[in-house]
C-alpha cells in the first residue's frame, strides 16, 4: 500500500514537473497584437416556422435561444461579434412587406454579453423567410477593415422571398473579393433547405451542417465563431482522379476537393531525398450519414507499391474525421547536388454512407494539407517513428520518475520495519 502511494507521488512530481517545462508563462499572453479583430454575424431565422416543436421536445426556437445564450458565453474576447434577424417582425400576409423583414438586432463589436442575451430573449417566431435580404445586409454590417469576416446563417426553411436567389446573393459576395465567408446551418432541414443552404456555404467557401439537436447548434456555432478568431489559410481548389496517372500535381499547400461517398481520389507530390512528406486530409459530413464510417490516406509509389498508411474511423455523427502520414526519404547516396525527385501518389479514400432519403451529391468536403520538409536525422530512432526530437527527453523523466517512486516505496517499508521491530 505504502509503495502505492509512493509511486502515485512521484508520478504526480512528474507530471507537475512536465507541466510546468511544457506550458509557458502567460507573460506574454496580454501583449497587444496588431492583427485586427475578426468579425462575424450571427444570422438568425425568426420566421414562423421555428414554432415547430420537434428538437429535444422543444421548439425550434427555444433550441436557438438556448445555443445562443451558450455561444454567446464562448464568444473569444477578441472577436466583433454581431446578430441580425430575419423573419422577426412583420407577422402579416403582404409579400413585399415581407421579404423586408430584416434587421440587426445587436451591432456588431465588442460584445456585451447581457445586452446580447436580453435582445435574444425578446425574440419570437413571426414572419416570412427573407434569407437573400437578409444575407445582402448581413455583407454591409460587416465592411470595412482587413479583418476576417464571417456570416453565420441558422434558418429552418428555404427562402420564401423568390426571385431574389439566396445563392445568387452569396455567388455575388463572393465576386466582391472581400473574403467574406458564409457558413449555414439548417435545423431539421428538408431537402430543398439543405440544397439552397448548402448552395450558399458552398459560392463563398463556407460550411453547411445539418443540426437535430440543440447541443449539436451550440457547438457547431461556436467552433465557427472560435474559427473566426483563429482563422487557417484559403485552401487551393483542386480535383483529385480517379488514378495516379492523370492525378494533379501539388506542393506544399492547403487544398479543398470534394469526393462521393465511398470514392478513391488520387493526387501526385514530388519528394527529393533527404526531404520528408506530410501529409493529412480531413473529411467532412456536410449532412446526415450512417454510423460506422472512415477515412483512408496512402502513399504509393508509381509502380503500385505501398509505402505508408493513414487510417481513422468513427462511428456515430461526427462533423470531420481526419487521418494522416509522414513519408522520410533517405538522403541520396550520389554527390548529385540535385537528385531526381520521387513521385509520390496520394490516395484519399472514403467508406462513408447514407440514409436512402439523403442526397449524396455533391460530394463531402475534403481538407488536403500537403507540407514537404527536410527530413529528420537519420541517427533518430525515435523519428524513425513518426515522434518528434525531444520525445527521448520525455522517456528519462518518465523513467526517472517511476525509478524515484520504486526507491521512495523500498525506504519508507524499510523505515516502517525498523520501527515496528
Amino acid at each position: 500500500m505504502i509503495m502505492r502511494k509512493r509511486l502515485a507521488a512521484g508520478a504526480c512530481l512528474l507530471l507537475a514537473a512536465l507541466a510546468a517545462g511544457a506550458f509557458p508563462t502567460g507573460a506574454a499572453a496580454g501583449e497587444p497584437s496588431d492583427k485586427p479583430s475578426p468579425k462575424v454575424e450571427l444570422v438568425l431565422d425568426v420566421s414562423g416556422s421555428m414554432r415547430t416543436r420537434d428538437i429535444d421536445g422543444g421548439s425550434r426556437m427555444a433550441a436557438a435561444k438556448q445555443a445562443f445564450n451558450e455561444v454567446l458565453d464562448a464568444v473569444p474576447e477578441q472577436v466583433q461579434l454581431g446578430i441580425r434577424t430575419l423573419g422577426a417582425d412583420y407577422p402579416g400576409n403582404d409579400r413585399k412587406t415581407g421579404c423586408k423583414d430584416t434587421r440587426q438586432l445587436y451591432p456588431v463589436g465588442q460584445l456585451d454579453r447581457t445586452e446580447a442575451k436580453t435582445a435574444v430573449a425578446t425574440l419570437a417566431p413571426t414572419g416570412w423567410t427573407p434569407i437573400g435580404p437578409a444575407l445582402q445586409q448581413a455583407a454591409g454590417d460587416l465592411k470595412g477593415g482587413e479583418a476576417t469576416r464571417r456570416i453565420v446563417l441558422i434558418s429552418d426553411g428555404e427562402d420564401t422571398c423568390a426571385p431574389l436567389d439566396p445563392c445568387e446573393v452569396a455567388r455575388d459576395i463572393a465576386a466582391q473579393g472581400i473574403h467574406l465567408v458564409v457558413d449555414t446551418l439548417g435545423l431539421v432541414p428538408d431537402a430543398k433547405t439543405r440544397k439552397q443552404l448548402t448552395c450558399i456555404a458552398e459560392a463563398t467557401g463556407g460550411t453547411y451542417t445539418s443540426v437535430r439537436h440543440t447541443d449539436e447548434l451550440s457547438g457547431r456555432v461556436t467552433q465557427l465563431v472560435d474559427r473566426a478568431a483563429d482563422p487557417v489559410a484559403t485552401p487551393v481548389a483542386t480535383e483529385g482522379a480517379d488514378s495516379c496517372t492523370g492525378a494533379p500535381q501539388l506542393k506544399a499547400g492547403l487544398y479543398s476537393d470534394r469526393e462521393k461517398f465511398a470514392e478513391h481520389r488520387w493526387y501526385r507530390v514530388d519528394v527529393r531525398p533527404g526531404q520528408e512528406l506530410r501529409a493529412s486530409v480531413s473529411v467532412a459530413a456536410d449532412r446526415a450519414v450512417n454510423n460506422d464510417y472512415g477515412v483512408l490516406l496512402r502513399a504509393v509509389t508509381l509502380h503500385g507499391r505501398e509505402i505508408v498508411r493513414g487510417q481513422e474511423s468513427g462511428t456515430g455523427r461526427t462533423d470531420v474525421i481526419s487521418s494522416g502520414l509522414r513519408y522520410p526519404k533517405p538522403p541520396a547516396d550520389s554527390d548529385d547536388s540535385q537528385p531526381p525527385a520521387e513521385t509520390v501518389c496520394l490516395q484519399v479514400s472514403n467508406s462513408f454512407s447514407a440514409p436512402a432519403s439523403v442526397k449524396t451529391a455533391p460530394g463531402l468536403p475534403v481538407e488536403l494539407n500537403i507540407a514537404v520538409v527536410d527530413a529528420p536525422d537519420a541517427a533518430s530512432d525515435v523519428a524513425a517513428f513518426g515522434l518528434g526530437r525531444g520525445w527521448w527527453l520525455l522517456g528519462v523523466l518518465v523513467l526517472t520518475g517511476l525509478v524515484s517512486g520504486v526507491l521512495f516505496g523500498w525506504i519508507s517499508r524499510w523505515r516502517l520495519a525498523g520501527r515496528t521491530n
